[in-house]
Order: C-alpha cells, then sequence, then structure tokens
C-alpha cells in the first residue's frame, strides 16, 4: 500500500489503480468559515430532506453521525460505517480514473474529496467537492441492500473496463440510481440519488413536476440518454433497494 491510508482499515486488501489517488483529511486545517458554509449548506437542505428524502437516507444521516454544524471527520465517519455494512469513505485527492473509481467501489470505499465549495457556489459546483460527497451520498451506505449493490456494481464495472459501449450503459444505471435516485415509499415520492439530496434547485424541481417520472426498467434505463451537465428531463423511480441490486445483477448478464 502507498503512504496515504487516510487512516483507515483496509482489512488486507491492496489497492493498485486507485492507490496514487489516496490521501489524507487534514480536518484540523478547516476554517472556521468552512464550517460555517457547510452549515449553511445543511441548513438550506435538511427541512425539505426530513419531508421528500427516502427513510434509508435519513436514517444513515443519523447513523454515521453527520453534524450540522461542522464539517465530516471521515475517520469518525467511517468508524461508525464499518461495523454496520464495511464501507468506508475514504478521502481522495480528486476525480478517479474509472479504473481506480470501480476498484475502490468493489472494496467498499467510497472515494470522497476532501475540498469544500465557497460562497460563491452554495448551490451548484462542477466537481464534487465534500458536500457532494459525504452528504449526498454517504448516508445510503449504512443501507445493508444498497451498500451490497453498489460494491456489485463496482465489480461489474471492473470487469468491462475493455468494453467502453456495457460500461457507458452500466454508467446510466449509477446515473438514474446513486446520482439520481427516485423511489417510492408509502406512495409518495422519494428521492435518494445524490444529485438530488445535495441540490435544492434540483430536488424542488423534480418534486414539484418538472421532470418525468417513469417506472423503472432496466433496459430504459440503460437506454436512456442523458447530458450530465443539464437539468434531468425524465427520471426513473424504483419501489425498493431490491429492485436496484437485483436488476443491476441482471445488467451483468446481459452484458457478458
Amino acid at each position: 500500500m502507498t503512504t496515504a491510508q487516510s487512516g483507515l482499515e483496509l482489512k488486507g486488501r491492496r489497492l493498485e489503480a486507485a492507490a496514487p489517488y489516496l490521501t489524507e483529511q487534514d480536518f484540523a486545517a478547516y476554517t472556521p468559515d468552512q464550517h460555517a458554509v457547510w452549515a449553511e449548506l445543511v441548513r438550506r437542505r435538511m427541512p425539505q430532506l426530513r419531508q421528500h428524502a427516502c427513510k434509508e437516507y435519513l436514517e444513515g444521516f443519523e447513523r454515521i453521525g453527520l453534524c450540522e454544524d461542522r464539517l465530516p471527520d471521515l475517520k469518525a465517519v467511517s468508524a461508525k460505517l464499518l461495523p454496520r455494512t464495511g464501507w468506508q469513505s475514504t478521502p481522495v485527492s480528486g476525480f478517479l480514473p474509472p479504473d481506480a473509481f470501480f476498484e475502490m467501489l468493489s472494496a467498499r470505499m467510497f472515494p470522497t474529496t476532501t475540498w469544500l465549495r465557497g460562497r460563491d457556489s452554495l448551490e451548484y459546483t462542477p466537481q464534487p467537492d465534500i458536500f457532494h460527497d459525504v452528504f449526498g451520498h454517504v448516508p445510503m451506505h449504512a443501507h445493508p441492500v444498497f451498500g451490497d449493490f453498489l460494491q456489485h456494481y463496482g465489480q461489474i464495472c471492473s470487469g468491462l473496463m475493455n468494453n467502453p459501449v456495457a460500461l457507458e450503459r452500466m454508467g446510466r444505471i449509477f446515473w438514474f440510481t446513486v446520482e439520481f435516485g427516485v423511489i417510492r415509499q408509502s406512495g409518495e415520492l422519494k428521492v435518494y440519488g445524490s444529485g438530488l439530496v445535495s441540490s435544492h434547485g434540483e430536488c424542488t424541481r423534480v418534486l414539484a413536476g418538472g421532470c418525468e417520472i417513469r417506472e423503472f426498467d432496466l433496459e430504459a434505463v440503460m437506454n436512456q440518454q442523458l447530458d450530465t451537465g443539464a437539468m434531468q428531463p425524465v427520471l426513473f423511480a424504483v419501489n425498493s433497494f431490491e429492485q436496484v441490486y437485483e436488476a443491476t445483477k441482471m445488467a451483468a448478464d446481459r452484458l457478458k
């Protein structure tokens, strides 16, 4: 293993493609203003999420010990996650190439950036920051079925690195679940995808009927065209996270 192990337990795993991107979170270096920005971001999102996020997200938020008034310490977050689902929130230096990203998912290590957006970009940042990664993604990793799905997704994609067409189709599954997923619970549409959880504008537009909500169909999802830089015109609603996990297994069989 390289020098940066982020103080986390790797449980004997040796990362190769991802190793150069591992780093440390210098938690003490965050300024009072950065903690205040985090608090403002959370304050802007939680009233809506308490009503419209899926129950698994809200439960995960509490279980991993996220604070509303200060940035997360990734070691503390991982210490809560590891005994529950085996996942870790692992600091990385920035955007990862696909092979490194999938390798980390396969090892139940979620690549997490440590920088935080400034006050001039509270609503949106083109590159994921710690708010998107931790606030948007990590609470779902406390859910066992979702955690199993995400690891399996990484394993499947790791085996498709020489098949760009198949990887593109798998990427659409990730986009319409992990990033922009919605789920029906108790007759209501709830959000769980990080792009909706972390963005007030995007989430509000979806909940107000600003995009078409279709029932999740694997073939339709894998064939849906997308523009990652635009508001989403179509999203796909699942009925359970078991459905997402099973669909991913089916995708692996179809893409062999």
